[in-house]
């Protein structure tokens, strides 16, 4: 029988991978990549990209899978044994992937190939493939290559270690507040967390660091010294600032080697700064071009901010009686203002959007815009919340994907799309493999036998993560290396997410999915209209929160003194662009997890560079909308054409001008969030 990880018929078999699998297949995997790499780069070899793709793709791309299914259960379903199994790999895999990156005789292969006898998508993708190789080091000689080598590998070391360390911190705390301490916080959070603490056999109510128990604690609980204690504890995660047995999982020493090693690495590629490194690929052309981008849009959030501030400190002093507002009041502050001027709150609106409901009117949205069926689907799965679904056209299948909703003990935080397999005309079979993604969200479970309630931000969070599955999913491109997201400039990754957020505040959209949890009603268009009138509510400090990390990100990344202490260099960006200083043990970067072990070094700015292109993509729809306000579907059909289906074949600037026939310009996203 063939061993699960070695099985790729069709679907990963998540139900039946076990720790003790992972070491055999992926050495076996490894031992046959290997091979391949040394019968394509023989003398004797075609520099043909068929034939190239036949033996070599085919391997590494076997390898990707069955490593990707590894990475992904040591995300949503970590054990002790799995992630010992998944280090003692991770050199290995490392290791392979960077000698094959910076094999020399591999580019001299790739240059030597004839581009006439390349089509669009193949001439594109021999075009990454250079770029990559230079990149990862295929240009350098001797002891330089090694160095770069041990870097890559100590590097991939250091970020799951960056990420163990965010996801112990977090799982490790608890404390169990008692029935006063617990006052204004919602309903079904006192029940979920009563229960999370009789589980432990344990009185009161188990409070933890997971966003679904900490947010609604900070936004709604009276009592100020208990927002103060989890407060701390949160923003002190992973850092030299945590209390007591906390301080083992600190950050600070893994952070400073990264950016070292990151500063070391863009040296011996004949860089100045890793941040020149990292916007080789992308859109912007320059680190210096991404700060002023940053500086620009800061200036002009700026009396926005600054007036949301003033406006939060009075309605403190004057209603809650709180003359000087600490760190852990702001979102609680925050909470009672938007109550009180727009008279609606989170928990009331949480009522209307039960989860099963916001699927159906996710799927209808999309099934109408782009013209597809979304169709349940089964497949091996690695929990019972898990769903799998398929995306059909006309009956032919489109791509499938795995949905894991709930928040859970070994599941790291946050949400992300990935990608199982991709759309490829597979060179071994002649057969057109088609693609499957992973979206993954942290929402909280169900409570009392009711469906799971999800905020509006949740709402957005799902539709996101769907953006960047559609992306993946409907596109056209046979070739894997740019089919889907592969290929596409990290800053314009995020314009299909982007994009679809802006559905969540079209009333003909929303109101299709929407039911409330006890009696079925859907959302009230009176309330509909509360919360639009508040979604550009501190639209100036969001924006600018965004740009204080973006900016110290990018800044971080193009100093001289890598290693040194970076805390500095984050209060510096505070004191440049933030309207509210945290307090002095705050230590967020500690669990910045996009730029420490997410890919976003020197690339956290793409989720801003990629809104200015979103909100013009959208503009398109607002302009060409039915006379009933629904978005048009040839719009729909234009934009899945130019966009989705294009994937990475073409510079993204290529396909938004396809789109919108024009360069992206400020001033959409500007009016799209008030601040015009």
């Amino acid at each position: 029988m063939t061993p699960p990880l070695l099985d790729f018929s069709d679907l990963p078999l998540f139900d039946q991978i076990r720790a003790d699998q992972v070491a055999p297949a992926i050495d076996q995997l490894l031992t046959e990549a290997d091979a391949a790499l040394e019968r394509v780069v023989a003398p004797d070899f075609p520099a043909e990209w068929n034939a190239i793709a036949k033996e070599l793709d085919v391997s590494t791309e076997r390898l990707g899978r069955a490593w990707g299914a590894v990475s992904h259960l040591n995300a949503v379903a970590d054990t002790p044994e799995l992630r010992a199994a998944y280090n003692a790999a991770l050199p290995k895999v490392t290791e392979f992937y960077t000698r094959l990156g910076a094999d020399e005789r591999l580019y001299a292969k790739y240059k030597a190939i004839d581009p006439a006898t390349l089509n669009a998508e193949q001439l594109q993708a021999r075009k990454n493939a250079l770029r990559g190789f230079v990149l990862g080091g295929a240009e350098l000689q001797g002891a330089a290559k090694e160095r770069f080598a041990a870097i890559q590998e100590r590097m991939a070391e250091l970020a799951q270690k960056f990420s163990e360390n965010a996801l112990d911190a977090t799982d490790a705390y608890a404390y169990y507040a008692t029935e006063a301490e617990m006052q204004g916080v919602p309903d079904d959070v006192q029940q979920a967390t009563r229960a999370a603490a009789e589980k432990d056999s344990l009185s009161g109510y188990k409070l933890t660091l997971k966003l679904p128990v900490y947010l609604p604690v900070m936004q709604f609980a009276q009592d100020r010294a208990l927002r103060q204690r989890l407060y701390r504890a949160y923003v002190t995660r992973a850092s030299d600032q945590a209390e007591g047995e906390a301080i083992k999982f600190d950050n600070s020493a893994i952070m400073r080697e990264l950016l070292t090693l990151r500063q070391e690495e863009a040296q011996l590629l004949g860089y100045a700064s890793f941040g020149e490194v990292s916007v080789v690929p992308k859109m912007a052309e320059s680190p210096q071009q991404v700060i002023d981008f940053l500086r620009q849009l800061a200036t002009k959030a700026r009396a926005f901010a600054e007036r949301d501030v003033q406006d939060l400190r009075e309605f403190a002093a004057k209603h809650l009686n709180l003359a000087e507002p600490e760190a852990w009041d702001w979102p609680f502050i925050g909470e009672k203002l938007k109550e009180a001027r727009y008279a609606f709150s989170e928990q009331e609106v949480k009522q209307y959007f039960t989860a099963p409901k916001v699927l159906a009117g996710l799927f209808k949205i999309v099934e109408t815009l782009f013209e597809v069926q979304i169709r349940k689907d089964s497949a091996p799965v690695w929990h019972p919340a898990v769903e799998f679904y398929r995306i059909e056209r006309g009956g032919q299948l489109l791509g499938q994907f795995y949905l894991d909703p709930g928040a859970r003990q070994g599941k790291r935080g946050g949400a992300w799309m990935d990608d199982v397999r991709a759309r490829w005309l597979r060179p071994d079979t002649g057969r057109l493999q088609t693609p499957v993604a992973h979206l993954v969200c942290n929402f909280a479970e169900g409570v009392g036998g009711k469906p799971p309630l999800l905020t509006h931000d949740d709402v957005t969070t799902l539709f996101h993560e769907f953006g960047h599955g559609l992306h993946h999913m409907l596109t056209q491109v046979n070739e894997h290396d740019v089919s889907g997201i592969s290929g596409v400039e990290w800053d314009a990754v995020e314009l299909p997410s982007q994009f679809m957020e802006n559905f969540c505040w079209e009333w003909d959209v929303l109101r299709h999915m929407t039911a409330h949890v006890d009696t079925g009603e859907p959302l009230p268009r009176a309330l509909f209209d509360k919360m639009l009138a508040a979604k550009n509510y501190q639209a100036g400090m969001q924006t600018l929160r965004q740009i204080e990390f973006s900016l110290f990100d990018m800044l971080l990344h193009t100093r001289a003194d890598a290693g040194a202490d970076f805390q500095p260099l984050l209060d510096q960006v505070r004191a440049e662009v933030a309207v509210l200083q945290p307090p002095a043990f705050s230590r967020t970067a500690h669990t910045f997890s996009h730029i420490f072990a997410g890919g976003y070094a020197a690339g956290y700015y793409s989720y801003k560079w990629a809104e200015v292109l979103s909100a013009d993509a959208y503009a398109a729809f607002e302009e060409s909308a039915t006379p009933d306000g629904l978005p048009s579907v040839e719009t729909g059909r234009k934009y899945r054409q130019a966009i989705l289906e294009a994937g990475g074949s073409r510079p993204a600037m290529e396909s938004f001008k396809a789109f919108r026939g024009r360069e992206p310009t400020l001033d959409a996203l500007l009016r799209h969030q008030g601040m015009a």
